[in-house]
């Protein structure tokens, strides 16, 4: 049995989250505590008593996911200390968490570099409209020809972003190439379009300037070797080299966030059990849809928990 555990991106996001686990865990407090001690703002406040529409803010959410996140992953290791996972992995956002748990940045850096991704999505994404849709029903390989015909024809910039499970691709860009490529779409016999509360374009070509912000301030960052093996979803593989990750980390929120293949490509490497710490159950049921044999486990209430360190301790 080999283990990868995954961390969700944004859009998870929900009010109350991490509070079961904040009330159990002595480790999980303490990961809001730091967190608030470190930047100044009240984690639990913004967690645990924010409405929706104060969380959708990238500059809310983003921060805001890590916390929860680590926590979450704090709380498991906190009852069952003997677990290492065999992989670690994050969608978009959710490779900070993953990072900070592998050992390449500190918690609290992972905090301070996911303020400052925020901070320059939000600015770019001012300054240049954009946003992102979701495609379900139709190949990858149909998304694509369709978003690279607009982009063709009209000269808007339009494409796949994320690559999440089998007939669920989502697509970002200007707003009119995302609305033309979104009418093609369900004329070429997509079940459904749903247009994604975003702020922005995010990973597709128009975040390069964010992109190079994050670059220029990795520059500075303190890179560490995984001691955990980390799985870039955006690379689709393993990377092992601190100079290799500060450059992939960099260019991140312009590329497109390979989830289905990294999923598949854990399997192969012999991952067969997922456990999603966080929040809720997206990366679960697209990791299902993926790979429908896998195992997948959480850890985002006490109830769940207790069902995976029942299942790690050989209870379950």
């Amino acid at each position: 049995m080999a283990v990868a555990v995954v961390f969700p991106g944004q859009g998870a996001q929900r009010p109350g989250m991490g509070r079961e686990l904040y009330e159990r865990s002595a480790a999980a407090r303490a990961v809001f505590e730091t967190a608030t001690a470190f930047s100044g703002r009240s984690f639990t406040q913004l967690c645990f008593e924010s409405d929706e529409e104060t969380l959708k803010r990238t500059e809310n959410a983003q921060p805001a996911l890590l916390v929860v996140c680590y926590a979450a992953w704090q709380a498991l290791r906190e009852a069952v200390p003997e677990f290492t996972p065999d992989i670690v992995a994050g969608h978009s956002v959710g490779e900070y968490p993953a990072l900070a748990v592998a050992g390449v940045w500190t918690f609290e850096e992972a905090l301070h570099w996911v303020e400052q991704r925020a901070k320059a999505m939000h600015a770019i994404a001012h300054q240049v409209p954009g946003t992102m849709a979701a495609v379900l029903g139709l190949p990858a390989e149909q998304v694509e020809a369709v978003c690279e015909a607009v982009q063709q024809e009209i000269g808007e910039v339009v494409t796949p972003t994320n690559y999440n499970a089998p007939g669920q691709i989502v697509i970002s860009g200007t707003l009119r190439g995302v609305e033309v490529a979104s009418e093609r779409l369900k004329a070429a016999g997509a079940k459904r379009i749903v247009p994604l509360a975003v702020s922005g374009a995010f990973h597709s070509p128009l975040m390069q300037p964010a992109a190079e912000l994050m670059t220029n301030a990795y520059r500075e960052a303190n890179f560490q070797k995984p001691i955990y093996p980390f799985f870039s979803t955006t690379e689709v593989r393993l990377l092992d080299d601190p100079d290799e990750i500060r450059r992939v980390m960099g260019q991140q929120i312009a590329r497109p966030v390979r989830w289905q293949q990294s999923v598949e490509a854990m399997h192969a490497l012999g991952v067969d059990t997922f456990i999603e710490c966080g929040v809720g159950d997206v990366l679960s049921g697209l990791i299902r849809r993926t790979v429908p044999g896998a195992r997948t486990l959480r850890v985002v209430d006490s109830k769940t928990l207790d069902e995976t360190v029942a299942f790690l301790r050989g209870e379950g």
